[in-house]
This record gives structure tokens, C-alpha cells and sequence, in this order.
């Protein structure tokens, strides 16, 4: 919809006159719009193109208050208003910052935050009012294709590490999850940590969460590496909260491979979509953020420091050998390491 009709669905389905339209940027999904009402105060409005995107996002506000009240939703418009959290800063800025005392303290609140989150909604599957798709298989069923594309054949026992992989979709310990957990869809406000987007909002493997810190943060264009010391400390703070709804979660043999295998899935999926992107040329994580990364930078890190990672604990061999291929493949990029996230550059 445009501005305007955005406007006048929103003041009918409120009830109150709104106006000053500010565009906050949103996505190629959504259009996102700060208003003004009659009584002076802001509410936020959110116009989805999509009628699966419109449902799991206010699905998921409605199944927890951690992110922005929801005020009203129309599905006829595919619209949502939700409460104003203002112009707090969001972990990305942080992380981005020079502050590296507040940007630790901030990424182990995020990782504790979702923690909490799984553990107040374990079991409510049926309360969220759209079924979860699973992705896991689909991706990793790409990855023989991808690989080929390259002249890499598949590595012995790749069907066998893609089945293992797929399995995450069947997990027996899920979480719901408002699914992009970047650092940019989290603002820090004085009452703490508030998610914003939950446009992919339902339940998965808890190790899809957990291995986010590790990756780090999986689907983000917010990438650099992060010291290793700190993003243990980003994945203890979440593993201590989820372990109170799933005890089995303590014991390092379930852990540390499913973790490793919720790595595998988004480095799998994300190869497929960044390698289209820069195929003839590099590109910036961000086109307008600054300091950047580049997506040959962050492709070649991530399967550098996962196939490590899988060879270290001798796990999906045939998927670690695949990825020490594409990184054979890429030598001629030249890509120069991954720095550090700026905060932490010091």
C-alpha cells in the first residue's frame, strides 16, 4: 500500500486521526511508518506484502510482550500498529561502536534474552496461530547443486552429514523464535533489551539460536568476528537459561554437535544466496554502514572457521571436506581476513 492509504486503514482500524508520517526504512517485504495520533503521542505501523509474513509477525507479538506491544492488526491490509519503543540504540551500533565494555555487556543480554524466551514459551506451539516452516532440509539440499557449480564433486558420505544436518527440522528441543535475530532488530532501551522484528516468527531447533553467536549471527549483514572468549560467553548466557526447560541441554554430547550442525545449516543456506550475489564481484555486507565487510570476506570465514570446527570434533566429515573445497575454489578472491567487530578492534 502507499503512505497514504497505509494512513487512512491504520486511523480507521485505531479510531483516531493519524499523521507525520516518518519512513523508519523497513524491507523489500514491508513498508514501516512512525505516526503521530490526535492525542500527540507516536505508534508504529507496519504494512506487510505478504500474507505469511503479516501472520507470523502478529502471531508473534501476540505470544510474548518481550517485543513491542501490538496495538491493533487488520488481516484484510495485511496491517499491524504496535506500540513506539523509540530511537534507542540497536546491538548493531554497538558492536559497530567503540564502547567495547557496553557492546559485551549488551551481547550477552541478547543471548540471555532469548534464553528466556524459549524457556517462558516451551510447549506453546499450538498458541502461535501459524504453523512454523521448517528451511533446514531445504537448504542443505541445495548444497550438492551449489557444490557443483564450483566442480567440487560431493565428498563421500555427503548424503549421510545432510541427513544429520536435516534433522534440526525434527528436533526433539524446540524454541520459539522471532526468527531474524540480527543485531539491527534489537534496541536497548532503559527497561532493556526489546526484539522488533517478528516477521519470521515459530518454533525451531534450539541450536539454530545457539549457534548464532558462534557464526556469528547467521543471517545478519552485521559480520565480523567476534573474539572467542565472547561469544562463548554470548552462548553460555543462553545456554544456562534454556537448559531450565531442557535439562538434556547440560550434557556437552548434545550440545556441542547440535550446535555445530545449527552452524552447518545456515552456513549452507546463506552460501547458496551470497555466492549468487557476488559470483562476477564482491559486495558490502551493507551498502550504506560503515566500517563494512564484504560477502566474499564473510563466505570464506565462515567456511574456514566451520570446517575447522567440524574437523576438531572429527563430526560431518564430507560436509567439512565440501567446504575446504569451496574455499580452495575461492583462493583467487583474495579476499583478506575478516576483522573484528570495531567495538572489540581495541
Amino acid at each position: 500500500m502507499e503512505v497514504t492509504e497505509i494512513l487512512t486503514a491504520a486511523s480507521a482500524l485505531l479510531g483516531t486521526e493519524l499523521a507525520d508520517p516518518v519512513d523508519l526504512g523497513g524491507s523489500d517485504r514491508s513498508v514501516v511508518l512512525r505516526v503521530r495520533t490526535a492525542a500527540g503521542d507516536t505508534v508504529i505501523l507496519k504494512a506487510h506484502k505478504e500474507q505469511s509474513v503479516y501472520a507470523a509477525e502478529a502471531s508473534g507479538l501476540r505470544l510474548t510482550d518481550l517485543g513491542p506491544r501490538l496495538l491493533a492488526a487488520d488481516p484484510e491490509h495485511r496491517l499491524i500498529v504496535m506500540e513506539d519503543l523509540g530511537d534507542a540504540p540497536n546491538l548493531a551500533d554497538l558492536l559497530l561502536g567503540g564502547d567495547e565494555k557496553r557492546a559485551r555487556a549488551a551481547l550477552v543480554e541478547w543471548a540471555a534474552t532469548y534464553g528466556r524466551l524459549a524457556v517462558q514459551t516451551v510447549g506453546r506451539e499450538s498458541d502461535l496461530e501459524v504453523p512454523s516452516e521448517p528451511w533446514v532440509a531445504k537448504a542443505m539440499a541445495k548444497l550438492p547443486g551449489f557444490l557443483d557449480g564450483f566442480g567440487i564433486a560431493p565428498p563421500p558420505g555427503l548424503e549421510s552429514d545432510i541427513e544429520a544436518v536435516s534433522a534440526l527440522d525434527h528436533d526433539p528441543f524446540p524454541v520459539f523464535s522471532p526468527g531474524d535475530i540480527c543485531p539491527d532488530n534489537h534496541l536497548l532501551t532503559p527497561e532493556g533489551l526489546r526484539p522488533i522484528d517478528f516477521e519470521s516468527a515459530g518454533f525451531h531447533s534450539v541450536f539454530l539460536d545457539a549457534s548464532y553467536s558462534r557464526m556469528p549471527f547467521g543471517t545478519c549483514w552485521c559480520v565480523f568476528r567476534l573474539p572467542k572468549t565472547f561469544s562463548m560467553e554470548a552462548e553460555r548466557a543462553y545456554r544456562e537459561e534454556v537448559v531450565k526447560a531442557y535439562p538434556a541441554l547440560a550434557d556437552d554430547r548434545i550440545w556441542r554437535p547440535g550446535v555445530r550442525r545449527g552452524s552447518v545449516a545456515f552456513v549452507a543456506m546463506m552460501s547458496v544466496w551470497q555466492v549468487s550475489v557476488v559470483q562476477e564481484e564482491d559486495r558490502p555486507m551493507h551498502r550504506t554502514r560503515m566500517p563494512e565487510s564484504s560477502m566474499r570476506q564473510v563466505l570464506r570465514y565462515r567456511w574456514e572457521v566451520t570446517a575447522a570446527s567440524l574437523e576438531r570434533a572429527q563430526e560431518l566429515a564430507a560436509v567439512a571436506a565440501a567446504f575446504r573445497g569451496l574455499l580452495a575454489a575461492t583462493e583467487g578472491w583474495r579476499t583478506g581476513d575478516l576483522p573484528r567487530y570495531p567495538a572489540f578492534s581495541g
